[in-house]
């Protein structure tokens, strides 16, 4: 397994970097070993301090910082530098409520005598955090503030597309003041995480990616008795009801399925939309859609950029084919893709799918790219029964003037998270999660901290020589 820089707008090759060997991963796993032992008693306001300076490194250096991660991936740098803002503010959230996040506990028991019982965190070791290419930096700093926050260190295999972002945020930590060993890369292959997983000193893994990825990775962790979390795919649905703003809907499910390329677990990926305000909504997403403008992601003015690689590219092509083949209409609805750009360059003009066929594999595929898929709803039990129709169950919209109604509707939709009349966001003090084949487990605020904590309990007894 290589790890490369390739630039996804040109197709040049930048960088490239050498697999770890054993060897190198078990040197890895000593020092992460021996610096948690130092680390978990350090006082939580110097893991702080970390956090918050981390967080100041960021802001101070924000393009600079976001221009690697357009090189690496072709994210356009307005939302790179936004993603460097959402890292700098999630490093800022625990350096603010740390201490508050890991207070104990205290129960009341009734026992011998009078007790005192508390919940404690205690840090469980080196984990194991396995991240994807689409947001190098966010999906990084989600797992790495709360848990070397908590006291725990982390060994971090990050995509083999952005490896210069890997070392960035290790070298960020480093800046900060973190000790070496807090946050270690390894260039690590997939078949690594058998040796990983079963090294002892390893208590826990956290991944973000395929379902197939976390599958593999959930049976090692199982088979070492090892904790696991999985973030995984997600074919969120975007509902609109009748009574909803449509013009304003339109435009923001524009941006919920074509922010970074489209390639997001929790993008607007299925648009649902009811009979009533259907052919009104579908004529402003087309028109919302069509304004989009494919181009070097360096540049200001392009709002529509390259997909990761040409791999990614090759990939939702066949599943567009797919697509065809089970009946469904595929339609261009983005402008075409502007004369000059470069030939290796892994641009996708955007497409609408409609007509597609209950129950056909194109209904249950994650289709990670500028591609929409757009169902006709007669109601909103309908609505809902379309968007419970998918084996993930990461987040989903719900558009509707009546926010009581858009509540209940929300109850009823099988996900980790809804968003009222936005698409799914992301933010420092809103947990993240799904459920289905979308994952389990939780990250940020509280949630994420108490994955990988042993929360023990500690009771005292005051016992004063009778029973």
């Amino acid at each position: 397994m290589a790890y490369a820089t390739t630039n996804p707008y040109t197709g040049d090759i930048v960088k490239t970097f050498d697999t770890a060997t054993p060897e190198q991963i078990d040197a890895a796993i000593t020092t992460a070993d021996a610096t948690f032992r130092t680390w978990s008693t350090t006082p939580v306001e110097q893991r702080t301090a970390v956090l918050a300076k981390a967080a100041e490194i960021l802001r101070a250096n924000k393009r600079d910082y976001a221009t690697t991660l357009t090189e690496e991936m072709g994210k356009l740098i307005g939302e790179a530098e936004a993603e460097v803002e959402l890292s700098a503010g999630i490093l800022e959230y625990y350096a603010q409520h740390g201490a508050e996040l890991l207070a104990p506990r205290y129960l009341s028991a009734a026992g011998f005598g009078d007790q005192d019982v508390a919940l404690v965190n205690d840090p469980l070791g080196v984990l194991y955090a396995v991240e994807p290419w689409n947001f190098p930096y966010y999906q990084v700093i989600r797992i790495s503030a709360p848990q070397t926050l908590a006291g725990n260190t982390v060994l971090l295999k990050h995509a083999s597309n952005v490896p210069q972002s890997a070392l960035r945020m290790v070298d960020l930590f480093r800046q900060a003041g973190a000790p070496e060993g807090v946050l270690t890369n390894i260039f690590a292959s997939h078949s690594a995480g058998e040796q990983i997983l079963a090294d002892p000193r390893v208590r826990g893994v956290a991944l973000t990616g395929s379902e197939g990825a976390g599958a593999v990775v959930a049976a090692t962790a199982a088979k070492n008795l090892k904790k696991s979390t999985l973030e995984l795919g997600g074919a969120d649905a975007f509902i609109v009801l009748e009574d909803a703003e449509v013009a304003k809907a339109a435009k923001w499910a524009a941006f919920g399925r074509h922010w970074n390329a489209g390639q997001m677990c929790v993008s607007s990926k299925r648009l649902v939309v009811v009979d009533g305000v259907y052919d009104e909504f579908l004529a402003e997403y087309r028109r919302a859609v069509g304004a989009l403008t494919a181009g070097d992601p360096m540049d200001e003015a392009t709002t529509l950029a390259p997909l990761s690689s040409l791999g990614a590219v090759e990939t939702l092509n066949a599943q567009v084919e797919k697509a065809k083949e089970d009946g469904a209409t595929v339609e261009p609805i983005g402008a075409e893709l502007p004369a000059g750009l470069p030939e290796k360059g892994a641009f996708v003009r955007p497409l609408l799918i409609t007509d597609i066929p209950e129950g056909s594999e194109t209904s249950q595929t994650e289709f990670f790219g500028p591609v929409t898929q757009l169902y006709r709803a007669t109601d909103e039990d309908d609505a809902v029964r379309i968007a419970n129709d998918t084996p993930f169950g990461l987040g989903g919209s719900v558009f509707s003037t009546d926010i009581e109604r858009a509540r209940k509707i929300a109850r009823r939709i099988d996900t980790g998270m809804v968003f009222i009349n936005q698409p799914t966001g992301v933010k420092a003090d809103i947990p993240f999660g799904g459920v289905k084949h979308s994952g389990y487990g939780h990250e940020l605020i509280d949630l994420g901290i108490k994955e990988f904590v042993n929360q023990k309990v500690v009771v005292v007894t005051d016992i004063d020589g009778s029973f």
